[in-house]
């Protein structure tokens, strides 16, 4: 079949299945409204914080702050919000998002948005369909996820950090707890579709299995790319007894618009619509210490970083012009190098009140650091007061302090109603 007759019969394949599960949700939410059964039900978080930074002296990707702008002070309060309606058969969740950033020169950009939502239709006992904005997450990692074509930063390094959902429509059978099947269609990056252009999972069919065991659990994940290559994702954990949990992730993907850095600096940057193809993978584990605290250790390799010649000669050329700067800040692999050492320590969640997160990030190969840590104490039922810092150790020319020195959060949450 001719590629334009085949892309064809794939965009009418996507749009029936998108005009079909419409067509059931509308009248699944019909026949719910109707029903006079439904369960309504809403909270929010609702949060002030100001934030600074210090930026890197002499950083080559950042010359003098004139590339990345960085404000060295600033104020931030955010709504985010929860709205649930739903039945026996049918659920519609909504996740709205409201942000208001205050820069130190008084700079505002206001935003609103939906993070996530997702209206949720059962067809049988095992069968569901739904369409809206998901985070499309697996796998227990803390620091990267490589089964994830869409988050490979999970954002668990960062607990202010809200994701957003990808926009999709998905049916998914589940026939009991040890077998799940997932099939979608994606428009696009959701919210965040107008970050990258073109968008890199514009167009895209994803498929993912589970199965579980006792005390095993894995995962296999494809995702094909409108007019891109096939990314191969998988995800596996084992937990051994009541302390020990051991687990990892792989994938193999092509990168699209990939940054080239040859060793040799007589040659120039080079950017590629997509990368050569190249593996990720993780192993991790988490042991639960006799008074609830945990330890985690995670280490990961990622092949399309750079090795150290070739990140070596990336600073280096971006250090020529102000230009090269530009590039190498903007088209940088989402991992500098390819080896890196992560450890987590942290509370018993359900001891008391508080909570707190130690972090420290090992880049193995050109050994720089982050180390970070994350406080949070309740002020009362609803109010929270929390704290995170942030220091990145090496120099302008490594990667974790290539931009910031370090940085400190502190602010108030209060959970509503």
């Amino acid at each position: 079949m001719p590629l334009a007759h085949a892309d064809k019969h794939a965009m009418f394949l996507a749009y029936a299945s998108l005009l079909g599960t419409l067509l059931y949700l509308g009248l699944a939410v019909g026949t719910a409204w109707a029903g006079m059964t439904s369960k309504a039900a809403w909270d929010a978080m609702l949060y002030v914080y100001p934030s600074w930074l210090s930026t890197t002296k002499d950083s080559v990707l950042n010359p003098g702050n004139r590339v990345a702008a960085l404000s060295n002070s600033s104020w931030m309060g955010e709504a985010r919000l929860n709205v649930r309606l739903e039945d026996d058969r049918f659920r519609l969740t909504l996740r709205p998002l409201l942000s208001i950033p205050q820069e130190a020169d008084g700079v505002s950009h206001p935003q609103g948005y939906l993070s996530q939502w997702q209206a949720r239709a059962v067809l049988s006992p095992t069968w569901t369909a739904s369409l809206g904005r998901e985070v499309m997450n697996w796998g227990p990692s803390q620091f990267r996820s490589p089964a994830s074509p869409f988050y490979f930063d999970n954002g668990r390094s960062n607990p202010l950090r809200e994701l957003s959902g990808v926009d999709a429509a998905k049916l998914s059978w589940i026939p009991n707890r040890s077998r799940s099947l997932s099939m979608a269609y994606l428009q696009g990056s959701g919210h965040e579709a107008g970050r990258a252009s073109p968008d890199p999972w514009r167009h895209t069919w994803l498929l993912h299995g589970d199965l579980r065991g006792d005390d095993w659990a894995g995962g296999l994940v494809l995702a094909q790319p409108q007019c891109r290559s096939l990314f191969v994702g998988t995800h596996l954990q084992w937990t051994v007894n009541d302390a020990w949990l051991i687990y990892g992730e792989a994938s193999s993907s092509r990168l699209p618009n990939a940054l080239v850095s040859p060793a040799d600096l007589g040659l120039p940057f080079a950017l590629q619509a997509e990368s050569s193809r190249q593996s990720i993978g993780l192993i991790g584990a988490t042991v639960t210490l006799e008074n609830g605290q945990s330890l985690s250790g995670e280490w990961l390799r990622d092949n399309h970083g750079y090795p150290p010649p070739e990140s070596q000669s990336y600073f280096a050329r971006a250090a020529t012009n102000m230009a090269s700067a530009g590039l190498a800040l903007a088209e940088a692999p989402p991992l500098l190098n390819r080896n890196y050492l992560h450890l987590v320590w942290q509370n018993n969640l359900l001891d008391g009140d508080d909570y707190w997160r130690f972090m420290f990030t090992r880049n193995l190969d050109d050994d720089s650091s982050a180390i970070a840590g994350y406080f949070e104490q309740p002020l009362d039922n609803r109010l929270v007061l929390f704290v995170m810092g942030v220091v990145n150790v090496g120099g302008p020319r490594r990667e974790w302090s290539s931009l910031i020195e370090n940085s400190l959060t502190l602010g108030l949450r209060l959970a509503l109603p």
